[in-house]
């Protein structure tokens, strides 16, 4: 919807949630690398949807706040999926919404529980550093 990403409308959403977000805060909120930060926030300054200024609490990081373009793209993609939940609600078989909302539910917490322990995400010394 509106040429944005899952991950740059995650970005969107969390800085519209906090109407100002550190670009440091934005690395764990989404689990990725600093390079993987700045490469997906890019495409949004560029596209004119964030702003980037000077944190007030420490001059080298920076922080991160939605144009009146970003609010419009943020609204319309809320919107857009608002509107596709729906439809999913719609198309779930008449008597069997509890039990397919509690199914999804219960893949949900097995995926949470499966990433809590999944070994490859544990950082691996590069070789320059063994």
């Amino acid at each position: 919807c509106r040429n944005v990403t899952f991950q740059q409308f995650l970005i969107l959403d969390a800085v519209a949630r906090t109407g100002s977000l550190c670009l440091a805060d934005l690395h764990a909120l989404l689990g990725v690398e600093k390079s993987t930060t700045t490469r997906l926030v890019e495409p949004l300054f560029r596209r004119g949807l964030l702003w980037r200024d000077r944190a007030e609490h420490d001059s080298r990081s920076v922080s991160l706040t939605l144009t009146p373009a970003g609010s419009e793209t943020h609204r319309e993609v809320w919107s857009c999926l608002k509107g596709f939940l729906a439809s999913i609600d719609r198309n779930l078989a008449p008597g069997k919404r509890a039990d397919t909302l509690a199914a999804v539910a219960g893949f949900a917490e097995a995926i949470r529980r499966a990433a809590e322990d999944c070994r490859c995400c544990v950082a691996i010394p590069n070789r320059d550093e063994t």
